[in-house]
């Protein structure tokens, strides 16, 4: 069930379960411990840059966010002790396109966690009027443009960067 707030208790195909909620200002400890886990090739993908640690700017970026275009979901599980992966969607002024950009810790891999935190996402914008949701995936990052792919976005260029790919959904 997914509260007003948009936080939910999921569970994903492989039956693993854990829970997914909106950052706040509160969360600033948990992002930095969280990005210090994630490794540095999912910093890169996350980030797309050589970023090794995540700054104070990007940590308030993901916490102090307007809530009408912009939202950072966290995933939690044991209880919310423990913050597993975070999916931010920032949309246009005209809520037409939103842009999400994901990262997990490297033990949740292959549970799934993936897949049911981009589908809590899509809904979310759907809800707010979204039209279409994308995400610029480094060409490397195949996990996540495979899972992509499989959720139904389309894969094609990124305009001016042969390094980069554009995958989008159309949502309705």
């Amino acid at each position: 069930m997914i509260n007003a707030d948009w936080s939910a208790d999921l569970t994903t195909n492989s039956g693993f379960e854990f829970s997914v909620r909106p950052a706040n200002a509160l969360d600033e400890a948990a992002l930095k411990s969280f990005f210090a886990g994630v490794t540095p090739e999912d910093l890169r993908f996350r980030f797309l840059t050589g970023l090794t640690t995540v700054g104070q700017s990007q940590i308030d970026a993901m916490t102090d966010v307007d809530h009408r275009t912009t939202e950072n979901f966290l995933a939690f599980v044991d209880d919310g002790s423990e913050l597993i992966a975070t999916a931010m969607l920032a949309c246009d002024g005209g809520m037409e396109t939103g842009e999400v950009a994901m990262a997990i810790l490297p033990h949740y891999k292959g549970r799934g966690v993936s897949w049911d935190l981009l589908n809590h996402v899509a809904r979310y914008a759907k809800a707010k009027g979204v039209k279409t949701i994308q995400s610029i995936e480094r060409r490397d990052h195949r996990a996540a443009i495979d899972m992509e792919r499989e959720m139904g976005f389309v894969v094609g260029p990124y305009p001016g960067d042969p390094a980069l790919t554009l995958v989008q959904r159309r949502l309705g």
